[in-house]
């Protein structure tokens, strides 16, 4: 969905979400419930402009039990911190 009628060079092109982490992006871990990657990279989508990571990953806490995560990244620190503030998926996490 185009919110203000401008296509996305990223998205035209297929390069908006990457396939692997990038060490210069923001990263943050959420604990992985059902279907939330895909709610999540849906909202990213569709209120947000530049290129993103999600995945997930396994992480170990402080009893050294495994935990499954889901990793999101943004290319720009603005991103980052819209997501966090503005996404309605983030209260289900």
């Amino acid at each position: 969905m185009i919110k203000n009628k401008t296509p996305n060079p990223l998205n035209v092109f297929n390069i908006r979400k990457v396939k692997s982490a990038v060490p210069t992006f923001e990263y943050v871990n959420l604990p992985m419930t059902y279907n939330l990657e895909d709610s999540l990279a849906r909202w990213i989508n569709s209120n947000l402009k530049n290129r993103y990571y999600i995945g997930k990953k396994i992480t170990l806490d402080q009893d050294n039990k495994l935990h499954q995560v889901i990793t999101i990244g943004f290319e720009k620190t603005k991103d980052m911190s819209y997501f966090m503030l503005a996404c309605p998926h983030l209260k289900y996490a």
